[in-house]
């Protein structure tokens, strides 16, 4: 019987410890032969770096496998620099090829990738994140609805009041004041 402690075991086997080793001789021996060429040979350099960093990609994707997540799914590291680039960008344009090139994707393979890991496309998640920002905003501070609706990337409070409506089956004012009356 596995337990949910198990899932979490990151103890390495033997067979996995001599893997990891020998990878990181190897990368090892690419990076110092890089630096050794760099100041005679710059695209012998350039060779060696591309291949440390492929071999180090395949490595991160292989255990991202081995730990479950499913091929062609992002790994933990795209998705928490995709989570963090989004939470932080919420008030300009956000672009699946910026969101791609965050997660070092092409814009279409991340697009999918995405939608397998969160169960819905990059600009519905998006807009989520809005929404979740506008609320917390309304509740926390006295702001207009349209300076809120600014501050979180929507083009004006009706872009906000419309998609509100649709998440959430009211207008954000009226969302508002159920809150404050709630709160007395």
């Amino acid at each position: 019987m596995t337990t949910a402690a198990d899932q979490f075991d990151d103890t390495p086997s033997p067979t996995d410890r001599q893997q990891f080793v020998h990878l990181v001789n190897n990368v090892f021996e690419l990076v110092e032969t890089a630096r050794r060429e760099l100041e005679r040979d710059h695209e012998a350099a350039k060779a060696s770096l591309a291949t440390a960093s492929s071999i180090l990609q395949s490595e991160i994707e292989r255990r991202s496998c081995a730990k479950g997540a499913r091929p062609g799914a992002l790994a933990a590291w795209q998705i928490m620099r995709v989570c963090a680039f989004i939470d932080e960008n919420l008030h300009r344009t956000i672009r699946v090829e910026d969101l791609g090139a965050v997660a070092q994707r092409s814009a279409a393979h991340f697009s999918r990738s995405f939608k397998q890991v969160f169960g819905e496309p990059p600009h519905a998640y998006v807009v989520g994140r809005r929404l979740e920002r506008a609320c917390h905003l309304m509740i926390t501070s006295s702001a207009s609805l349209r300076e809120i609706a600014r501050s979180v990337g929507f083009s004006d409070d009706a872009h906000l009041s419309r998609l509100f409506r649709q998440a959430f089956g009211q207008s954000p004012s009226s969302w508002r004041r159920d809150l404050e009356s709630r709160r007395g």
